[in-house]
């Protein structure tokens, strides 16, 4: 079976990896969701921390991390193409981890807000934060007036600093400043970015290198659930943010994948067959190791232990299979227009809810009680997450994009 083709001078892109990406973001805001519900199934929500044991909502997260490392590879090549050097990407790579970085804190420090002692409820306080980070990182029509663009930007960027200045949190007893409580979701999906795109940068993408820095991430965090590594200090410090290594295992497990994706589609007689055969038994192998590596802390998505890591890589990796053979090997692809804002859009489509929660908070306005439970709560939330996708994509047409 021949491969398709990308003509010269344009970026190639996997049709699954965007599919993939669209379908774990829809996901993502499904789970998100489920909190408003009763009476739903168990298997669809987290598993407490206690818990030796995972449900969907435990691997939409790892899923979207492994897809973040699977673009990597491609996202350099294509900056590649248009004549970037390694040091102009890895300083745009370094400028887009920031920025996951910084709205990853903001929106954090929301969710330990105290209202009266900052003068903005929760609901304010990400709708302003949310509305700076699309200013600065909108990309604008080249046809604005470059000062009123920058002026956006400064104004944005004026506002983040007067919200922190202002912010206070925590306990109502003893409020403290603007702070890093945890990273948050987009916090953490930039430091597991920044981890694995400067190692692929660095390395220039061999896969002997990618293998060393996923089995570093492995061994970790393996050795920090055997309590091999210390619960505090500096090297604590620096390994927190990336789960002691589990958040890169995703991220640099994707790219590495990815590698041996592109390797084996552009050789002369490129089989899906092959490529089946490949990644499923690397999948099965993770599948093992993480049933054979479940004393060290079961299998926990909130205490991000070994087993978690690698039996959710292996469903990444079957899920890509899936995906990769409906769209690019059979072309069916008409579904994925349905949900493609969620998968080229993503940030914005991550963004979107926070308005929308902000209103229902501001409103005081809620569905019926029957509405929320079961069966037709299952419902509302998953039309939830496809009129948010639907609205990111009405959004793109008219005048946002956004661009790190």
């Amino acid at each position: 079976m021949s491969h398709p083709s990308t003509a010269p001078g344009l970026p190639f892109r996997v049709v699954a990896i965007d599919a993939l990406r669209a379908l774990t973001m829809l996901l993502m805001i499904f789970v998100n969701d489920l909190g408003t519900l009763t009476g739903i199934p168990a298997w669809l929500e987290h598993v407490p921390a206690a818990a030796d044991g995972m449900g969907l909502a435990d691997i939409v997260f790892p899923g979207f991390l492994f897809i973040v490392g699977m673009s990597i590879p491609f996202a350099v090549r294509n900056r590649q193409q248009r004549g970037d050097t390694a040091w102009q990407i890895a300083r745009h790579t370094a400028w887009r981890g920031f920025a996951l970085l910084l709205m990853g804190i903001f929106l954090v420090n929301g969710e330990y807000i105290l209202a009266a002692d900052t003068g903005l409820a929760r609901g304010w306080w990400n709708v302003i934060a949310c509305t700076a980070f699309i200013l600065i990182w909108n990309q604008y029509p080249k046809t604005w007036n470059a000062r009123l663009v920058n002026s956006l930007k400064a104004v944005a960027a004026l506002v983040l600093l007067y919200l922190a200045f202002i912010y206070r949190g925590g306990d109502p007893g003893s409020p403290v400043h603007f702070n890093t409580w945890w990273w948050g979701i987009l916090g953490l999906i930039g430091w597991a970015y920044l981890v694995a795109a400067l190692l692929f940068i660095w390395c220039k993408g061999n896969e002997r290198v990618l293998f060393i820095g996923w089995l570093l991430s492995i061994a970790l965090c393996a050795a920090n659930h055997a309590r091999l590594l210390p619960g505090e200090g500096l090297l604590h410090q620096l390994l927190s943010p990336i789960g002691a290594g589990a958040m890169t295992a995703f991220t640099i497990g994707g790219a590495l994948a990815s590698q041996l994706f592109w390797r084996e589609r552009n050789k002369p007689a490129f089989s899906y067959s092959r490529l089946l055969l490949i990644f499923s038994a690397i999948a099965i192998v993770f599948l093992a190791l993480g049933f054979l590596s479940r004393p060290l802390g079961g299998i926990s998505k909130i205490r991000a232990t070994p087993s978690w890591v690698l039996i959710c890589s292996a469903i990444s990796l079957f899920s890509f299979l899936l995906v990769y053979y409906i769209t690019d090997v059979n072309r069916q692809t008409a579904w994925f227009s349905l949900i493609k804002p969620a998968g080229t859009e993503t940030l914005l489509c991550y963004l979107v809810p926070y308005y929308v929660y902000a209103v229902i908070s501001f409103t005081h306005w809620s569905l019926p009680a029957w509405m929320l439970t079961g069966a037709t709560g299952l419902l509302k939330s998953a039309l939830f997450a496809w009129l948010v996708v639907a609205f990111t994509g009405l959004l793109t047409k008219r005048f946002l994009k956004l661009r790190l």
